[in-house]
């Protein structure tokens, strides 16, 4: 008899299956809270107006190259139930990797030390091709660095759906109408709650 797979199992991968995340390059990304939660503000007279917890999302995001020095960040939006955003993955020596120091412990930048709170940094040699090179080492950081900010400080505890949407964009044309969608996203909330 086949035993049950447990669901998690079964859950299709929404990556691009077949590309090299390492290497330089821009996707744009979209992270939503679980079961598309209302959490980080409101839209009124189509502008953000981003509460607390939105603020922190910000603030995090706009950290993201302190962590992860490879990483570039072009437009991006806090949305109330999600965040679109454009990273840029860019040339860095294989043979270097920033460390961040805390209380004389030295750990490997990558997304389990994550915190808008660790501000020291020094180089240090580590093997080449380190985790926090790709796109989803980023986004771990960034969701955990939030996680922990919103368990410790609101009563939401299960903040973001499994996982993330990401494109790859491959030319001018691409970048200019997705960095359009982003500023104008906004804007068009109201179309956006009404599909």
């Amino acid at each position: 008899a086949m035993k049950n797979i447990p669901p998690i199992h079964k859950r299709r991968s929404i990556r691009l299956k077949g590309y090299d995340f390492v290497k330089e390059g821009l996707s744009s990304i979209t992270i939503r809270p679980k079961n598309s939660a209302l959490l980080f503000g409101n839209i009124e007279n189509d502008k953000m107006i981003l509460n607390v917890s939105g603020k922190i999302v910000e603030q995090c995001w706009i950290e993201i190259p302190s962590h992860f020095p490879n990483v570039v960040l072009h437009s991006f939006v806090i949305m109330p139930n999600h965040i679109h955003g454009i990273l840029e993955i860019v040339g860095m020596d294989d043979d270097v990797v920033v460390e961040v120091i805390d209380s004389d412990v030295k750990v490997n930048v990558g997304a389990k030390n994550f915190s808008h709170l660790q501000k020291t940094y020094q180089q240090k040699p580590l093997m080449p091709r380190s985790p926090s090179r790709t796109i989803g080492s980023v986004v771990r950081g960034f969701k955990i660095g939030v996680t922990k900010w919103m368990r410790e400080n609101t009563c939401v505890k299960n903040i973001w759906q499994r996982n993330y949407y990401e494109h790859i964009i491959r030319n001018e044309k691409s970048y200019n109408a997705i960095s359009e969608y982003i500023m104008n996203n906004p804007r068009n909330w109201k179309n956006h709650l009404s599909q």
